[in-house]
């Protein structure tokens, strides 16, 4: 059952979006991951660049996924994030769940404590939460013990979406507690007027782009990966939208 709901997941949450499948001409992890001999920094550039979107202060917190292989370059993150990722964190401001571990690969919650905090406490957020059967929010250490307990349970959580800072209608939409006509695919399922939705999105991307072009040029990912918002200090323009 766990397996199906991570699949489900993938596609529902798109936890497949990031830069290394968007094509083109951008940077994949795959493409700067080489400059780092050491496995910290392999780590290092590996979670900088699939939590660019909560570095930069843009989304409360990112789904990871890291399959228990050894990739082209010879290296296992999955190893590699047992032995080292909390060390690699550290200094990062970040925080980490852990949602589950299936020997073959982990899912983590990357996200900084106190903007998944604020979100979840929101009046509009908490309501849809609440919705879903969550009780106190005001603990956000029991609220993400809850949403773990669910990962491995009979139905898929689809109110995780409020906790990856997806636009609230279109997390409530695809659960059925409003009534609001399907848009179009983007990233998630939008619902409604999608220019905000889609406009989130290109934001999202962006940030993934940029700490690419920062990891492609740096002497340390895990300087990269503790700047924060420092690295994002200019907001995207049109022109890094459409490229």
């Amino acid at each position: 059952m766990l397996h199906k709901n991570l699949c489900e997941m993938e596609w529902l949450m798109g936890l497949a979006y990031s830069v290394r499948q968007q094509g083109g001409s951008r940077l994949a992890w795959q493409d700067v991951a080489g400059r780092f001999a050491d496995p910290r920094e392999c780590l290092a550039s590996f979670l900088a660049l699939e939590a660019a979107e909560v570095i930069a202060g843009e989304k409360p917190a990112n789904l990871l996924g890291i399959a228990n292989r050894r990739r082209p370059c010879g290296r296992n993150l999955y190893t590699l994030w047992k032995e080292w990722g909390a060390e690699v964190l550290a200094e990062s401001g970040l925080a980490v769940r852990e949602l589950a571990d299936r020997g073959d690969s982990t899912l983590l919650l990357i996200y900084r404590p106190e903007a998944l905090g604020g979100l979840v406490r929101r009046p509009d957020a908490s309501a849809v939460l609440s919705r879903a059967g969550y009780g106190d929010l005001s603990d956000l250490d029991r609220v993400l013990g809850e949403l773990s307990s669910r990962m491995g349970g009979d139905s898929f959580p689809h109110e995780i979406g409020v906790f990856l800072g997806y636009p609230l209608k279109d997390v409530a939409a695809f659960m059925g507690l409003v009534r609001i006509p399907f848009a179009c695919q983007g990233p998630w399922k939008i619902f409604g007027d999608p220019r905000e939705s889609l406009r989130l999105a290109e934001v999202f991307r962006c940030c993934r782009d940029r700490m690419a072009q920062h990891l492609s040029g740096c002497a340390s990912a895990v300087e990269c990966l503790n700047a924060g918002r420092r690295l994002f200090l200019s907001p995207c323009n049109e022109s890094e939208y459409q490229n």
